[in-house]
């Protein structure tokens, strides 16, 4: 049976319910290309504005799932656990988690995706690592994970392909912070790796897309409805995104403060949630030993050779790993200037990230080229003291009139206060 798409577009805009029968043919038909994007885009929005309820939201998912291939890794004995973040500024944390967890005995079949938005994309960070392949089909993606005990990869066509072209669609059509649109993107990726557990970092506050830590939780506690409806036991952790995550945004800035965590230093919020994740996901594996366990594979080296193995099987010359000096770096440089004795009160991720994607660093149309070498480093966060004329961050970029036209929107970032700020509470809470 087929619909008319406009009368679907029109049901949800006024507030109406879709059937699971029209969800179905709707997501089969813009897989397949007979729905254009112009009229995915009207009903991304208007689901944008009505939303999904609980019985549309299964169907959706369902739908995008059975779009294309599940994978099934039974073969391999290792518990199967992967990490997912709904998207934050400065959040590396997946770069050096996996190889750490990986290290540890867990198999993480990690499939992630690009830049949205203003936040940054883990398979845009991996790329600046040069020669290295996140375009994996399912036999290469499942080589590398039966080798490696770990691969960090795109989806490939035939996973989700539904998800594939809504994902890119809904980052140049402003359709990307809704739950049901968010929750059913990644879960349907999610499930179709055959993962045992799955570990959610859902960010809340100015630079994630879920503003409001009420949003935030309902975000984290659909997915793990999703996910433990499925068999596979799912943990979410909502975590701040305030301010950006370390002092790196950009790409190849965020793989060499990666490395420095996998080299036991880093910053120390980097750190903080990439044990507190890791103990989860150690915690899905039935892998007793938690932080101390995490902790010896950073000591011992185990965690960083681990990235090592996986880039080069992923095509990648490792030597920027070995020396993170190697990695790009834009040419030009500048600094943002603290106006005034003080403490900073305010670091907005929101205004950081996007000024990061307007330099480069992302993308502001589905086809723009990613600049590696574009990246911010953030000196001063909330909490910290400054004085006037101190450096607050570092900027580099390729494009001086791009950077003409964002300097005053970076310089808004902070605020400098007279009295010291606590800094946000990094891990807010537990579900699941």
């Amino acid at each position: 049976m087929t619909y008319s798409v406009v009368e679907l577009i029109e049901a949800k805009r006024d507030g109406r319910r879709l059937d699971p029968d029209q969800i179905a043919w709707l997501i089969d038909a813009y897989t397949r290309g007979v729905v254009p994007d112009y009229q995915m885009s009207a009903m991304a929005m208007a689901i944008v504005w009505r939303g999904l309820d609980a019985d549309e939201l299964a169907a959706w998912t369902r739908a995008m799932l059975e779009s294309g291939d599940v994978l099934d890794f039974s073969h391999i004995p290792a518990a199967k656990v992967d990490k997912h973040s709904t998207g934050g500024v400065g959040d590396k944390i997946s770069i050096p988690l996996a190889p750490l967890v990986a290290a540890c005995g867990v198999a993480v079949p990690m499939m992630s995706g690009r830049a949205l938005g203003h936040t940054g994309g883990t398979l845009d960070k991996l790329e600046s690592i040069p020669g290295f392949t996140t375009g994996l089909d399912k036999e290469r993606f499942a080589r590398i994970l039966e080798q490696h005990g770990l691969v960090l990869a795109g989806q490939s066509e035939t996973i989700a392909p539904a998800d594939r072209k809504l994902y890119a669609l809904r980052d140049a059509t402003g359709t990307v912070p809704s739950i049901p649109l968010i929750a059913s993107s990644i879960m349907s990726k999610k499930l179709a790796e055959g993962l045992d557990g799955l570990v959610l970092d859902v960010k809340t506050g100015s630079g994630a897309f879920m503003k409001d830590l009420e949003d935030s939780r309902r975000l984290a506690e659909t997915m793990v409805g999703i996910g433990n409806s499925y068999g596979v036991r799912t943990v979410a952790l909502i975590t701040s995104m305030e301010q950006p995550l370390g002092n790196e945004v950009g790409n190849a800035c965020e793989i060499r403060e990666s490395i420095e965590v996998l080299n036991g230093g880093g910053p120390e919020d980097i750190r903080e949630l990439t044990f507190a994740l890791g103990e989860v996901m150690l915690e899905l594996a039935g892998i007793e030993g938690g932080r101390e366990r995490l902790q010896q594979a950073i000591d011992d080296g185990s965690a960083l050779q681990k990235l090592i193995d996986v880039a080069r099987a992923h095509g990648g010359d490792t030597s920027v790993i070995e020396d993170p000096s190697k990695l790009a770096v834009a040419p030009e440089r500048a600094e943002v200037l603290a106006p005034a004795d003080g403490f900073v009160t305010r670091c907005d991720a929101m205004t950081v990230g996007a000024v990061a994607t307007r330099l480069g660093a992302g993308r502001e149309k589905v086809d723009d080229r990613v600049d590696p070498g574009v990246g911010i480093t953030v000196l001063k966060k909330i909490g910290d003291p400054v004085t006037e004329g101190e450096p607050l961050a570092v900027v580099r970029y390729s494009d001086p009139e791009r950077w003409e036209r964002q300097r005053p929107h970076l310089e808004q970032a902070w605020e400098i206060g007279p009295e010291r700020v606590a800094p946000p509470r990094l891990i807010i809470e537990r579900i699941g």
